[in-house]
């Protein structure tokens, strides 16, 4: 009896238990293969894609792209503020190096010139154009000087900070799309489970899966969004506070030019 009992637990022992009741060694192998057989479910990540639901795989492609637009805004803006800074240090290196102010502005008014040199440049037209035609006015010359370094500047960071509101939207609605996807996954676990009426991990697993893979794609996306848009965003604030710095001083250096100019 203990050794029957035996047998009925191991894989061998069907053989043996067969050959006593009589049955065929072939149709016991075939019945222990299928005891023990469990369905193969093919979770790589292209099959959960194909095999999702046509609106996960909609929230799939959206994040995918949103997330590839994000990094090709945050690769474009590491680099154009690294260009800027260096403009930057540049520019003021030349600026406060004793070279006349009409020397440079003859050297820059040729050039493409973005920062720094833009507002000096934009300044010192508006400078000449009034003098040029006899302003008789100072304060009113300083005034236009002021409004005309202002409009640079809120040019410059116009430029500077394009597409950061991007990365903030991103940022902020990336998990949320997501998890849509993931609620619409659990979904069809639960319609599944509701049409094979069962609750086999092979039947839920898929659906499962999907849901998962729909959050990570929404973690994908928004969390180098927000990373990029604090770092971006800090940037843009030193760069603006560097243009206001130069932006007041060189108003002040005209702003003694027109003094000098007309008290002669």
């Amino acid at each position: 009896m203990m050794t029957s009992s035996r047998f009925l637990f191991t894989v061998p022992g069907l053989t043996a238990l067969a050959t006593t009741f009589g049955l065929p060694n072939a149709h016991a192998q075939e019945v222990s293969r299928e005891g023990l057989a469990s369905p193969v479910v093919d979770t790589s990540l292209l099959n959960l894609f194909l095999d999702a639901s046509p609106v996960v795989q909609a929230v799939m492609i959206g994040l995918l792209v949103a997330s590839v637009w994000c990094w090709a805004i945050i690769v474009d803006k590491v680099l154009l503020f690294a260009r800027t800074k260096r403009q930057l240090n540049k520019f003021e290196q030349v600026f406060w190096s004793g070279q006349s102010l009409e020397e440079l502005y003859r050297t820059l008014s040729e050039q493409n010139n973005i920062g720094m040199a833009n507002l000096f440049v934009a300044a010192m037209g508006e400078w000449k154009r009034s003098f040029e035609r006899n302003a008789r006015s100072p304060i009113g010359l300083q005034t236009r000087i002021e409004k005309v370094l202002d409009v640079s500047m809120a040019r410059e960071m116009e430029r500077l900070e394009k597409r950061l509101l991007f990365l903030a939207t991103l940022g902020s609605a990336a998990p949320f799309i997501g998890l849509f996807g993931t609620v619409i996954g659990i979904m069809t676990s639960f319609q599944a489970i509701a049409g094979s009426k069962s609750t086999n991990l092979a039947v839920v697993a898929p659906g499962i899966a999907e849901a998962l893979m729909a959050t990570a794609l929404g973690l994908l996306a928004a969390i180098p969004a927000v990373i990029a848009y604090n770092k971006l965003s800090a940037d843009a604030g030193k760069i603006a506070t560097r243009l206001e710095g130069f932006a007041d001083e060189f108003s002040a250096i005209l702003s003694r030019q027109i003094d000098e100019k007309t008290i002669v």
